[in-house]
């Protein structure tokens, strides 16, 4: 896909959505999931902070006596990561009472952390714990009566393991990622197959428009999808109506010609019928004319065939014929002529034009070459160069751009109107190509004609 086609462009936006959509999706399910899994795990500290209030409360708060027992022995284990905590609050300054795991450690309470307590009257925090351990720590403040009397005011704190919540998140992570890694392959290659299937009907569209220009088609044809079915409508009107134009044009010219030409004729005969200097003047100007017409005649005819969409003709046959015609014609001279043209190479014209101007330059090399005259097509990517050398006597530098103008003849002694290689020149020009005289290496002229290629 190239960088400016609709193909990239939608290919990239779709990417684009891709790489912001799913990473936000994944945060989102992960911070979502990261609270559930919190939620749950507060829960479970709150059961062990119910279960230590219940034994504070039967028991007694006796900082001698054996601390509680929760029914869990992680509680029992030193650094297990599992502890509770009965700080007192009061002005009486009481010990505290911790948990065996704790062993001569204290838990950081989110009390003196400035957490506040939520509606529940809990305060819950991530604090470090002994031994660099990231607990998860739940504490509520409690009021206890004493010798049913007066009341004292502790901190109930219960901790656990936050390595547990980080491990079940990590665990969900991993799962989140790689699942939006593949479901977002698996969009981005579905993205390029539906562009690639949706855009396939502008690529029919494309080889529908090439065989027209190349002659293999004179309408858009195939079933085409309901949204572009009617810029084919429109397509095929257009290309019908250029047709209908250059005929037009044709006709119009044919007419124009005929009747120009008959009173022209009559106009020459009557002046050749007399001697006077009048009549000689009067059939001058009548050749004049009739040269000056014939040229833009034939300028007109060519300008109307260069706009036609869907000529092609085929080179070598063209120039086979040439070959052919122009060896009987200058059979008595001994004059070889030899033609290098590959198979396969199509000119986006009309067989006429291609006709009239390598005719042009063959008979004019054939006019003026000795012995030889050399034809060779050379296609590239885009154009074909078809170059024409004769072994003649050649034409100074400064006298080759003299030879392309219109009805310039630099030898009158040779037959010829002088329009063959202005026409060729309007002809190349018509057909964005070019025409150029250059030194040959065989010693003569090279005539060089650079055309489009189908």
């Amino acid at each position: 896909m190239r960088a400016n086609s609709l193909a990239f462009r939608l290919f990239v936006t779709a990417a684009a959505w891709a790489l912001v959509a799913l990473p936000i999706t994944a945060f989102v399910l992960v911070t979502v999931y990261r609270g559930a899994v919190e939620r749950n795990f507060d829960a479970r500290l709150n059961v062990y902070l119910t279960g230590l209030l219940a034994a504070a409360t039967s028991q007694g708060l006796n900082p001698n006596a054996d601390p509680p027992a929760l029914g869990d022995p992680l509680f029992t284990l030193p650094f297990s990561g599992w502890y509770w905590q009965i700080t007192p609050l009061g002005s009486d300054p009481q010990p505290v009472i911790i948990s065996d795991s704790l062993l001569d450690q204290r838990i950081p309470l989110p009390s003196r952390q400035g957490v506040t307590a939520d509606t529940n009257l809990a305060r819950r925090a991530y604090v470090d714990g002994p031994e660099d351990q990231h607990l998860r720590v739940l504490e509520r403040d409690i009021a206890l009566n004493r010798n049913g009397e007066d009341e004292d005011r502790y901190s109930f704190a219960v901790a656990g393991d936050a390595a547990e919540i980080d491990r079940t998140v990590g665990e969900f992570r991993t799962l989140v990622i790689i699942a939006l890694t593949i479901v977002g392959a698996g969009l981005l290659l579905a993205t390029f197959f539906q562009v690639r299937f949706g855009l396939k009907p502008l690529r029919a569209i494309s080889r529908g428009l090439a065989a027209i220009r190349s002659g293999k088609a004179e309408v858009l044809e195939g079933e085409l999808p309901a949204e572009i079915e009617p810029m084919q409508d429109e397509l095929n009107a257009l290309i019908r109506s250029n047709h209908a134009i250059v005929e037009r044009a044709r006709t119009h010219v044919g007419n124009l010609a005929h009747a120009l030409k008959t009173p022209l004729s009559v106009i020459t005969n009557e002046a050749g019928g007399q001697r006077t200097a009048f009549a000689k003047k009067v059939a001058e100007q009548a050749n004049l004319m009739r040269d000056q017409i014939s040229h833009h005649l034939n300028r007109a005819r060519m300008a109307a065939r260069s706009g036609v969409i869907g000529g092609a003709t085929p080179v070598k046959p063209v120039a086979e014929a040439l070959v052919r015609a122009l060896r009987k014609i200058y059979e008595s001279r001994g004059l070889t002529i030899r033609l290098r043209c590959p198979d396969n190479v199509v000119f986006p014209g009309e067989k006429h034009d291609l006709e009239e101007m390598v005719g042009n330059l063959l008979d004019n090399a054939c006019k003026w070459g000795r012995s030889t005259v050399l034809v060779e097509v050379k296609p590239d990517a885009e154009s074909m160069i078809v170059t024409v050398d004769d072994d003649g006597p050649g034409l100074p530098s400064q006298a080759r751009a003299a030879a392309i103008k219109r009805g310039r003849r630099l030898d009158e002694t040779k037959p010829g109107s002088g329009l063959g290689l202005s026409i060729v020149a309007e002809l190349a020009h018509l057909y964005d190509g070019d025409f150029s005289l250059e030194s040959s290496d065989t010693g003569g002229l090279q005539a060089r004609l650079e055309l489009p290629k189908a």
